[in-house]
């Protein structure tokens, strides 16, 4: 057989059988026990490897999930997509880990992408949940939104993130402590609506009497410093900060050693996702928890759902709990 693949029709003249029954007994489908593995022992010694292609044409199945993050410099979006991938591998499936590197418009082209490749189905995180281009990528592809719902689109599910508890939540701890000056960063946007969550936060921080400032911000450390920076040396000076990434936060820690702003004698920060490195800065940094192994275990039972029955599932809602540690005290009195 040097020199080409073996094929199914070799498989067939080594065993006496047809096409079709070799066709059936690789995929376990039909025949005997005997009979599958006599297919088998041929395949093994003829050298047999499947078509990925020609399979996901018989089945209409690839074995492939696209995981669609919006940006891998988010560190829980990377603890996320990892545990995905763990979850989803399977003999028969693996997952497509994708960056979207923050770009609303390159997230649609990629879901398209692996509509065109035929992926099973597609989790998302959506940077632009209103995007009308998602109707079209759940029309052609199950799609398991995580954090923001699709309007748009029929989703065959959703796990939501309850940012309405999460930023009230921290909106209301820095107002409880005195501060009436703060600051969002929030994912850096390229679309012209806000994101819901923004919404949340100036409609929360109107009802505490806040003023508030929303900063759009990247998740890398030197971007995010830089955002920070900017918004420290401004006037007014917010006394307090909400990050909506731990990552983001870390920018702001950055800022203030340079700036040799104290936290959280001159300013209170919250993060908002628990990244263990949270737990060794000086001071640790007060956060909200994401359950991460509940909402995995969660999406991949969703993506099974949707690829083998086909079927919408309920949506989901996860809730955050806070986490005290060090970073949030009293506004500077002079504030």
């Amino acid at each position: 057989m040097s020199g080409r693949r073996p094929t199914l029709k070799d498989i067939a003249a080594e065993t006496g059988l047809s096409m079709a029954a070799v066709s059936y007994a690789l995929r376990g489908l039909h025949g005997t026990p005997e009979t599958r593995q006599r297919v088998q022992e041929a395949a093994d010694r003829l050298g047999y490897q499947a078509d990925p292609v020609a399979r996901a044409l018989a089945s209409g199945r690839s074995g492939s999930v696209g995981v669609l993050c919006a940006s891998l410099e988010d560190l829980w979006q990377q603890r996320l997509a990892a545990a995905l991938g763990r979850e989803l591998l399977a003999p028969d499936r693996n997952a497509w880990i994708i960056d979207s590197a923050g770009d609303g418009d390159r997230q649609l082209e990629l879901a398209q992408h692996l509509v065109d490749h035929r992926a099973d189905a597609i989790v998302v995180i959506p940077i632009d949940p209103a995007a009308p281009g998602w109707a079209a990528i759940a029309r052609q592809a199950p799609v398991i939104a995580i954090g923001d719902e699709l309007p748009a689109a029929k989703a065959k599910s959703e796990v939501l993130f309850d940012n309405e508890t999460g930023i009230s939540t921290a909106l209301r701890r820095l107002a409880d402590a005195g501060h009436r000056t703060v600051a969002v960063l929030s994912p850096q946007r390229r679309f012209g609506s806000e994101r819901p969550s923004e919404e949340i936060a100036q409609r929360v921080a109107f009802e505490l009497g806040l003023k508030i400032l929303i900063a759009p911000c990247t998740h890398d450390l030197t971007g995010a410093a830089e955002v920070a920076r900017t918004l420290l040396t401004g006037n007014p000076r917010p006394t307090g900060v909400l990050a909506l990434a731990d990552s983001m936060a870390f920018g702001v820690y950055a800022a203030c050693a340079e700036l040799g702003i104290r936290l959280p004698q001159d300013l209170s920060l919250l993060g908002y996702d628990d990244q263990p490195m949270s737990q060794l800065l000086t001071p640790p940094l007060t956060t909200l928890h994401w359950p991460l192994d509940d909402l995995v275990a969660d999406v991949v039972a969703r993506v099974t759902s949707a690829v083998d029955t086909n079927r919408r599932v309920r949506r989901t809602t996860v809730t955050p709990i806070l986490i005290e540690r060090g970073s949030v005290a009293a506004p500077p009195a002079k504030a």
